[in-house]
């Protein structure tokens, strides 16, 4: 018998939690991005992690938006 790939994954009720734990390779990806740009702008130590907290902290809520309006248009779906 051939399972589809959500039962074969698992019941789906764990499919949002596979989901969330991709998020984790976000995380290297955010922070390499706000040191760079940040390196980019400043030239001292101190303002270069300043401004990388901010622009990491944009990331973050930009990406969380993003999520939020994609899983209330997957529920009016």
């Amino acid at each position: 018998m051939i399972l589809s790939l959500p039962f074969a994954i698992g019941p789906p009720v764990l499919l949002p939690l596979l989901a969330v734990m991709n998020l984790w390779y976000a995380l290297p990806l955010i922070v390499s991005v706000s040191l760079v740009c940040a390196a980019t702008r400043h030239e001292e130590f101190g303002p270069i992690l300043q401004h990388a907290m901010r622009f990491g902290l944009w990331i973050v809520v930009f990406m969380a938006v993003v999520m939020g309006g994609l899983t209330l248009l997957g529920m009016l779906a």
